[in-house]
């Protein structure tokens, strides 16, 4: 291949893979949204068996200064965790985006955790798709945003990474990190999710379909 041709073709293969970053963040948020939906609602704010009764300790008594107290999580507060996390990616690698607003993992219902999941993941899904090429609208496909989102900051104490497959990695690893943690503790609660989601999270032909990609993976639905 010449490096005419290779210049040729690097923008069509920019576009086909933040296009398919889009479809595969849609498709990671409908797994998301499926544990939600057929989760027993007494599971949602129940106490993780884990968590321990706080120990009564003496006035003076103070923990040393490089102990982190770690309080298990509920699924309410993975589930919040989640999508607050997602409005920090946006604010802090595209603040000319609209941050949804956070999630009070207190008070958060999973009806309030289904809609601000929803909108967090638009808003990936745009930060995804200026970052890596999948905007539609513009010139020659792209939109005037496309390129705007050139390093991606996970954290505000983390070193800003080049934007490419590697931020949808993370992101991506992030969630499914989470979710493992929803399905075992659920089933530790006694409410284990039934069969057809822990199935259907596996079935990606039909998440793409349900997210508007009829093709299903590795297809560029628009061709």
């Amino acid at each position: 291949m010449t490096t005419r041709q290779l210049t040729n073709r690097q923008p069509r293969v920019h576009s086909q893979l933040g296009r398919a970053a889009v479809q595969i963040f849609a498709a990671n948020d409908r797994m998301n949204q499926m544990l939600i939906e057929h989760l027993d609602p007494a599971a949602w704010i129940a106490k993780p068996p884990t968590a321990k009764p706080p120990i009564a300790k003496p006035p003076t008594a103070k923990p040393p200064a490089t102990t982190r107290k770690m309080t298990p999580r509920t699924i309410a507060a993975i589930f919040t965790h989640m999508h607050n996390v997602r409005t920090k990616w946006v604010r802090l690698t595209a603040p000319h985006l609209k941050v949804p607003r956070q999630l009070n993992r207190a008070h958060c219902t999973p009806q309030q955790a289904r809609a601000g999941l929803a909108e967090s993941a638009a808003r990936c899904a745009e930060m995804l798709a200026e970052a890596l090429g999948g905007s539609e609208g513009g010139s020659e496909g792209g939109s005037q945003n496309e390129g705007r989102v050139e390093k991606f900051l996970r954290d505000g104490w983390a070193r800003p990474w080049p934007v490419g497959v590697e931020m949808l990695c993370y992101m991506i690893s992030h969630e499914a990190h989470h979710r493992g943690q929803v399905c075992i503790l659920a089933h530790q609660l006694g409410f284990p999710l039934p069969t057809e989601v822990s199935s259907g999270i596996w079935n990606w032909e039909k998440l793409w379909k349900e997210c508007g990609s009829p093709n299903g993976p590795g297809c560029d639905d628009s061709i």
